[in-house]
């Protein structure tokens, strides 16, 4: 059976380096991380963009902002009365928990912040982990549904596998490397969306030496 390292390798070799994650600010990718909840990225862009154009990316504009004024502003986003509510909820954690301050914020223990995110109202598991790796830089997995689909696919996970199963097995098996972290999740999400797809196509994937017999 190939190792994580090895099949890191071979996504790295076939695609290149990844330049993942697009944005100007730590505060601009948690922003995105709450956003991105169940839509496509160029749609949380249009959101992003909404707010830097009334110049509304920024902690404390957001938390005196009116709900239905930020809804209008991220409705690109979709649920945007929902994820209005959501971005509010964290805003308002972030000052009062760190004053906005995202240097506070880091010197927190990973683990610890990552429960403390776990408990701010709409911030999930795969929320959670890409504000502390993309934001924080903390060695943190995001696992998504296309983790999932290779894992199972290649026999390295169960099917009924939980997000926290399989957050646990990349950082069981690979070293603690915030940077490792971030291109081996961007070259799964590429992989996932051009071959191992709902109906896989691995003929020419760069997984395929790496599938069960």
């Amino acid at each position: 059976m190939a190792s994580l390292q090895e099949y890191f390798d071979a996504l790295l070799a076939h695609y290149g380096p990844p330049k993942w994650w697009p944005a100007e600010t730590p505060f601009e990718v948690m922003v995105g991380a709450v956003l991105t909840q169940n839509t496509a990225w160029k749609n949380v862009e249009k959101a992003l963009h909404n707010l830097k154009t009334y110049d509304l990316l920024d902690a404390r504009k957001i938390h005196e902002l009116d709900q239905d004024t930020l809804a209008l502003a991220i409705k690109p986003a979709g649920t945007y009365n929902l994820k209005a509510a959501r971005l509010k909820g964290f805003v308002a954690w972030f000052l009062q928990r760190f004053d906005g301050d995202l240097e506070k914020m880091r010197q927190v223990p990973p683990q610890r912040l990552r429960d403390e995110l776990l408990e701010v109202k709409g911030i999930g598991p795969e929320t959670a982990d890409a504000i502390l790796l993309y934001a924080l830089g903390m060695p943190s997995f995001v696992v998504d549904a296309y983790a999932h689909r290779v894992l199972t696919r290649h026999e390295l996970a169960l099917d009924e596998a939980t997000y926290d199963d399989l957050k646990e097995y990349f950082e069981k098996n690979l070293p603690r490397d915030a940077a490792l972290y971030n291109d081996f999740h961007a070259l799964i999400v590429s992989v996932g969306k051009e071959f191992c797809r709902p109906k896989a196509r691995c003929e020419a994937c760069p997984l395929k030496p790496f599938l069960p017999r």
